[in-house]
């Protein structure tokens, strides 16, 4: 028996004598007690009540590997080499990074309920509480290293949208280079992370977490204005969603990009980043370790890098330690 075990059986809401769970698990209500002292160390609010027995305040959808593909169209099933899905994991980038040393096969899917040590831009933490948002990491393989990755994080985060937008999901935008936004808000981010030949073949790593139902004690983590799924669903009167099914979808959009991408790169992506551009139009500050730089934001190149209108004439900026923020007129 471990922990998920227990979780399955609670992860509907209701009440559960450690009798029965010990039964339904063939474990003594020693052994079940033993487990339940550990929810609390992931955050899950159990309540104990006399004569009842113990609930998971909520209830809990966990993921789970079949629900996930029957949201994946059959053409990308094929695609996916294996799908592992982690209780608690340092970071599913790392683990991802691992099982490029094995393979350098593309289509390696790696999810987790929650990060010990996620990392978003810039070696931020990346708050990672249990089973509430998305953590997932896909490895892909690439030819021409380095070069052939330009503009990748900016077309993964328009495969995001896509999947939401999917979902009815509206007033999304993207942010330089790696930030999904919602109305100002940070929704999701991406974080790509590369092995291998810097001029040959080459495996990347494309990290995407996603709020989805962000506690708001552990937002109180988080840097800056943000967001999740849920509260947009609620906000826009639609139907909440499931977290797994929600994968399938970020999957169904993620893997035949990345495969297009390898042929195309974002060039043809381009346009479609364009107009989901937040800050297009608008005076930016970047900020690129001891130096900075202001202008207008005027779109992307073909290889994703930044134009800005500075008062010397149109400059590109490429990823690395820029900070963008909107600038003061």
């Amino acid at each position: 028996m471990n922990l998920t075990a227990v979780l399955n059986l609670l992860a509907d809401g209701g009440f559960h004598s450690g009798e029965a769970l010990g039964d339904a698990l063939g474990v003594s209500r020693t052994a079940i007690w033993k487990h339940l002292q550990k929810l609390d160390d992931l955050g899950l609010n159990l309540i104990s009540v006399k004569g009842k027995g113990y609930c998971l305040e909520g209830g809990l959808e966990l993921l789970d590997e079949r629900k996930i593909l029957e949201s994946v169209s059959d053409d990308v099933q094929t695609r996916i080499e294996a799908l592992d899905i982690y209780s608690v994991i340092d970071s599913t980038n790392i683990k991802a990074l691992s099982r490029a040393v094995e393979s350098d096969a593309s289509g390696y899917i790696c999810l987790a309920e929650q990060q010990t040590a996620g990392r978003g831009r810039r070696g931020r933490e990346w708050v990672s509480p249990f089973g509430k948002n998305i953590y997932l990491s896909a490895l892909w393989g690439f030819d021409g290293g380095a070069a052939a990755l330009e503009g990748l994080s900016l077309a993964v985060g328009v495969a995001i949208v896509r999947a939401l937008q999917k979902q009815g999901l509206s007033d999304l935008q993207l942010k330089w280079p790696n930030d999904v936004l919602w109305r100002g808000r940070k929704l999701a981010g991406v974080l790509l992370e590369m092995t291998g030949d810097v001029t040959g073949r080459c495996q990347v790593v494309v990290g995407v977490g996603l709020n989805v139902s962000m506690p708001a004690s552990a937002g109180t983590a988080i840097d800056q204005a943000w967001v999740d799924v849920d509260s947009i669903t609620e906000g826009l009167n639609i139907p909440s969603l499931s977290r797994n099914h929600l994968v399938g979808r970020l999957l169904d959009e993620l893997i035949p990009m990345l495969n297009e991408f390898q042929h195309g790169g974002f060039a043809a992506l381009r346009a479609d980043w364009e107009a989901l551009d937040a800050y297009r139009g608008q005076r930016v500050e970047l900020r690129m370790g001891a130096n900075s730089a202001s202008g207008v934001a005027r779109g992307v190149s073909d290889t994703g890098a930044l134009k800005v209108m500075t008062e010397g004439g149109e400059t590109l900026y490429n990823g690395g330690e820029i900070s963008l923020r909107g600038a003061a007129r």
